[in-house]
């Protein structure tokens, strides 16, 4: 039994147990999250599919941690003269572990 669902712009295909970061979130750690964006769901009785999103179909989370990514370096080549650039980025993210699905 798996949903696929929406968060941060990305879609995600969860199951019971499993942990992802995705993006960040306004939530304390510890606390539950439901994404009600669910677009596809297979279960027992087979596949229901959305359109966009499935009605009356949730998954719950809880929040573990919220932290900063690795770093990512980018890096600008000089284009005619020697002036180049190497930029760095850490993106905040939220981990969360997918408790049940409802609904389904």
């Amino acid at each position: 039994m798996y949903a696929i669902i929406e968060t941060g712009g990305k879609q995600f295909k969860v199951k019971v147990g499993d942990v992802l970061k995705i993006e960040k979130l306004n939530v304390e750690p510890g606390n539950e999250v439901m994404f009600d964006r669910v677009l596809l769901f297979q279960g027992n009785e087979g596949v229901k599919i959305g359109s966009p999103y499935i009605e009356g179909l949730k998954v719950k989370a809880q929040v573990i941690e919220t932290a900063k990514d690795k770093k990512v370096l980018v890096y600008r080549p000089p284009s005619k003269k020697a002036v180049h650039r190497l930029k760095g980025h850490r993106q905040w993210y939220t981990k969360v572990r997918i408790k049940e699905i409802i609904g389904g």
